[in-house]
């Protein structure tokens, strides 16, 4: 796990093309109220800040947000599926798996971010959906030919 000086830093790096926020939606709530203050609203209290975050588990918080990205991808949910990418991405580097981080970052974007969700899995030992339009998926493959919901394009 990183320091939150180290998640500080990440915040502040990421801040100016995180035009949507995505990569603070998983940052931000690792922060300790004291760390966060910087960035949140000037009404924002320790006690509901305590709510909002990630919990005491954050490999259990990106496992669970894993099975949502596999639901976006089975959906041909474009931008959705582009923000389970990017989030899945700053769990890893919360994590401190630098690894996954580059694997992810080197799979490339094809069908609806399959292949860096699958990088993603396998390096925490996730499984993969055995369905036949997923593994093409994560293969850089239309989920079937001609597929009219978008692989593909």
């Amino acid at each position: 796990m990183r320091t939150q000086g180290e998640i500080v830093g990440r915040v502040r790096a990421v801040a100016a093309g995180d035009f949507f926020g995505w990569h603070q939606e998983v940052l931000l709530p690792a922060l300790d109220f004291e760390h966060a203050r910087e960035f949140l609203r000037p009404e924002a209290t320790k006690e509901r800040w305590e709510e909002a975050r990630h919990g005491n588990d954050l490999l259990e918080a990106a496992k669970a947000y894993y099975g949502f990205a596999l639901g976006k991808i089975r959906d041909h949910r474009g931008i959705s599926a582009e923000r389970s990418t990017i989030k899945l991405a700053e769990f890893a580097w919360l994590l401190g798996r630098d690894d996954v981080f580059t694997a992810m970052d080197s799979a490339g974007y094809a069908q609806y971010g399959a292949p860096k969700v699958k990088a993603f899995g396998e390096a925490f030992g996730l499984a993969w959906p055995d369905e036949p339009e997923m593994v093409r998926m994560a293969a850089g493959e239309s989920c079937e030919p001609g597929c009219s919901a978008g692989c593909g394009r």
